[in-house]
């Protein structure tokens, strides 16, 4: 089918150029097969009314199998009413339709990037406002508005209904002039339908992000489905991972959604997300927290009528063999679980992550030492995943022996808490794509590392291109040794009784050479230092604790557990050989000789006596 020219275009309904939208998607999206999968599941899914086939809200979710104890249902159904009205957002919701379903899978899956050239490398703005609902006035102004209701044998239902107000929702200040709310994802479509300039802009300012939000309930349960998916792959269901939402792992995942909520708001404060938090916290907290929608709405691209093993004689062809799947996380850690995986994979590219971590070092079987978190972490030449969980120390309980050691050391000048008191389990951890190394003057690391929390709030800070104190591991005599993140490595030991105080960065983690207690410092006003202030928290906040375990994940394959274990191997054989050389024997020529062959004596050095 050719563009159909501007002028025709104007004159044109709004259900041809959708259909005109849904077949350029159609053809240019998808491959014969995919289209043929689509078609034999929206054939064999649909309930019929008159000469109308939809989709239901328990068909689309038996078919994508969402867990029916997370109650996420009517939030996906929400979504997909909204997306497939594309791109006439005015007309949402709409009954879901082939060609609104042909919109809804393009998008979700982000395959209309292949269509819409311009503008259309950012759903996110199209995803708030279909999460979105609106205040009880904006509710009641539109439903007055002409064409917000429509007769349904048309296949357009009433838009946004009071059942989801919500009352006094701030406005989004300087979000949605008349010219700012343009949806970069409309704009590019109704430009490729060749629709003249007021047409769109008539229909593309239709649903704005003024006095919306994304009510909290309602995300929660969205985050719960975001951390099943994540791992997702389109031929696997969400039944596989059953035992990631039931007993104490569905605890487990309502806490980590908690966690991940708590980067928007404080839901003790506020009712929903407003579109200029979710436009802040989104692309540096989370930017890859909705990559888990696509491979969930491919499963409309697979068809389990369609069988690819007959041959054309009717004789079926060899099963191919299967093999075994390894598992998302092939190592059992204290502190990372699929759900901290999950959440990791919403800021860290999850093919670094899912079934390619190995746990290099544990405080709680290696033991917490320098020593042997050097022995276990140095030679991993590919990126790590340090993690360290602790418990809020007590600023008002009295400190003794090396609490008070810990406390002394440190600045005296003290932030408040960063989270509620009754959350006083903490996780921080730090994504570091160089090898480790001893520092003494100079910081290791780059301006690619991240350093984050994942409890009580999710929250991520970015490495800065200027300031260059990354990240140091720091032996004695060093005043204070230990790991420390965002402050520049502390000077060699002077011969004074009383050691300098601890340097904290403006944006830091330390951890004491003992692995019992660290900090974590975040001084807003300063604007960051190695890296960035949280854009959630806009406040200066402190954070003591005692650590109560440590972490390091490697990130890699065989071949990088190879070069490893390889490296291992060689430094226990030379640990083997110094031990077996045994000076003394008796024979003081072979001694002399072998000690000066080391360097030890010769020359003016006299080596003792070896008599």
């Amino acid at each position: 089918m050719g563009q159909t020219p501007s002028h025709e275009a104007v004159h044109a309904s709004k259900a041809e150029l959708t259909a005109h939208l849904a077949d350029r998607f159609a053809r240019k999206c998808y491959e014969p097969l995919e289209l043929y999968s689509f078609k034999d599941n929206f054939r064999s899914l649909a309930d019929r009314e008159g000469d109308v086939r939809y989709l239901k809200e328990d068909t689309i979710a038996r078919f994508l199998e969402l867990p029916d104890i997370l109650a996420v249902s009517p939030v996906v159904f929400h979504m997909l009413s909204f997306i497939g009205a594309f791109p006439f957002l005015r007309d949402a919701p709409v009954i879901l339709s082939f060609e609104q379903m042909i919109m809804v899978v393009t998008i979700m899956t982000e395959r209309y990037t292949k269509v819409l050239a311009k503008g259309a490398t950012n759903r996110r703005k199209l995803l708030f406002k279909s999460l979105a609902v609106y205040d009880r006035k904006l509710s009641e102004i539109e439903s007055r508005t002409p064409g917000s209701s429509t007769d349904p044998s048309q296949g357009h239902v009433r838009s946004h209904a009071p059942g989801f107000a919500v009352d006094q929702v701030g406005d989004d200040v300087g979000d949605d002039d008349a010219a700012a709310d343009d949806d970069e994802l409309v704009m590019a479509a109704l430009d490729s339908l060749d629709i003249n300039d007021a047409f769109i802009t008539g229909d593309a300012h239709a649903a704005t992000t003024r006095g919306a939000m994304i009510p909290a309930d309602n995300f929660r349960r969205l985050i719960m489905l975001l951390l099943l998916t994540s791992p997702l792959s389109p031929h696997e269901s969400l039944s596989a991972y059953a035992d990631r939402f039931a007993g104490s792992a569905l605890e487990s995942l309502r806490a980590t959604a908690e966690n991940v909520l708590s980067a928007f708001i404080d839901v003790e404060k506020s009712p929903g997300i407003t579109f200029a938090q979710f436009r802040e916290v989104v692309p540096v907290s989370l930017p890859y927290i909705f990559n888990g929608l696509s491979p969930l709405f491919e499963h409309f691209l697979f068809s389990k009528n369609l069988d690819l093993s007959k041959r054309k004689d009717g004789i079926a062809a060899p099963a191919p063999a299967v093999l075994a799947t390894p598992p998302l996380l092939q190592d059992k850690g204290q502190i990372l679980n699929l759900d901290i995986l999950s959440q990791l994979s919403f800021f860290i590219d999850g093919g670094d992550l899912f079934r390619r971590l190995r746990l290099l070092y544990s405080g709680a079987d290696a033991g917490y030492s320098m020593g042997s978190f050097e022995t276990k972490v140095f030679n991993w030449r590919a990126p790590t995943i340090l993690l360290v969980s602790g418990t809020r120390l007590d600023s008002t309980a009295s400190r003794r022996g090396s609490e008070s050691v810990f406390c002394d050391s440190l600045p005296p000048q003290r932030f408040p808490n960063g989270s509620a008191p009754d959350r006083d389990r903490l996780v921080f951890g730090v994504f570091i794509r160089q090898p480790w190394r001893v520092t003494n003057k100079e910081c290791f690391g780059s301006d690619d590392m991240l350093l984050f929390q994942l409890a009580p709030t999710h929250d991520v800070f970015p490495a800065s291109k200027i300031n260059k104190n990354y990240a140091a591991f720091t032996k004695p005599p060093a005043a204070h040794p230990g790991i420390t993140f965002g402050s520049a490595p502390p000077p060699t030991s002077s011969s004074s009784r009383h050691a300098p105080l601890r340097h904290l960065g403006p944006v830091s983690l330390v951890l004491d050479s003992s692995f019992e207690f660290g900090v974590f410092n975040h001084d807003y006003t300063s604007r960051g230092g190695a890296f960035s202030t949280s854009v959630s928290r806009k406040l200066d906040f402190q954070e003591r604790f005692s650590i109560d375990d440590i972490e390091v994940w490697g990130c890699g394959g065989d071949e990088e557990a190879r070069i490893q274990r390889e490296r291992w191997e060689w430094e226990a054989r030379e640990a083997e050989a110094r031990r077996r050389v045994n000076l003394g024997t008796g024979d003081i020529a072979a001694d002399r000789a072998l000690l000066e062959m080391a360097g030890l004596i010769g020359g003016n050095r006299s080596g003792g006596s070896m008599g």
